[in-house]
């Protein structure tokens, strides 16, 4: 997981004007919230932003005025015709405090042959993880699986220290069989009419 050191501004001036405002200078308005406290309004750089969470699960080192917090992205809102990031909502955090974080679900292999299709249930897993050492995703193995079988979340291998934050009977990926689709007599009758 990549620690990411940005600085931020509080800012006292709300609502869409301010907002906008704010976007004109290519910085993003941010709220960041958690362990208790008061929801402290900020301004972040809005290219250091956009870096930043390219990473899964990223940690954020703000320099906030003079003291340093750490914080994870838990929404972010983006424009949706150009994509550029409108706000970001901030959830504090501590070293040795555990959060809840998806990863996302890589697989390798090939399935056994027959031209079945692999299905994510899930593309992310729900996982409790250190706040400081969040992994950026898991990778499973489907090498074989033929159609019909499946993945729990509890066949996954999660690295140390990271637990399940979903029931372990969960699916998480199933292979389901290849659907050959061959015209019916009756359809392949009406063609061969129409064609006369």
């Amino acid at each position: 997981m990549s620690e990411v050191k940005i600085s931020a501004e509080t800012r006292s001036e709300f609502g869409k004007g301010a907002a906008r405002r704010v976007r004109r200078e290519n910085k993003v308005p941010g709220v960041l919230y958690g362990h208790g406290s008061d929801p402290v309004h900020v301004t972040l750089p809005g290219h250091d932003l956009m870096m930043a969470l390219k990473a899964p699960n990223v940690l954020l080192s703000l320099d906030l005025g003079g003291k340093t917090e750490l914080a994870i992205p838990k929404a972010v809102q983006r424009d949706a015709l150009k994509g550029f990031i409108e706000h970001v909502d901030l959830l504090l955090v501590k070293r040795g405090e555990k959060v809840n974080v998806e990863i996302f679900v890589h697989t390798e292999g090939d399935l056994a042959p027959g031209g079945n299709l692999l299905e994510h249930v899930l593309n992310a897993l729900p996982v409790e993880a250190e706040a400081t050492h969040i992994p950026e995703s898991v990778t499973v193995s489907v090498e074989g699986l033929a159609a019909g079988a499946s993945v729990l979340a509890k066949d996954i291998a999660l690295p140390k220290g990271v637990s399940l934050a979903v029931e372990e009977d969960t699916v998480v990926l199933q292979v389901l069989a290849a659907q050959a689709e061959e015209p019916s007599g009756e359809a392949a009758e009406g063609v061969e009419g129409a064609e006369a």
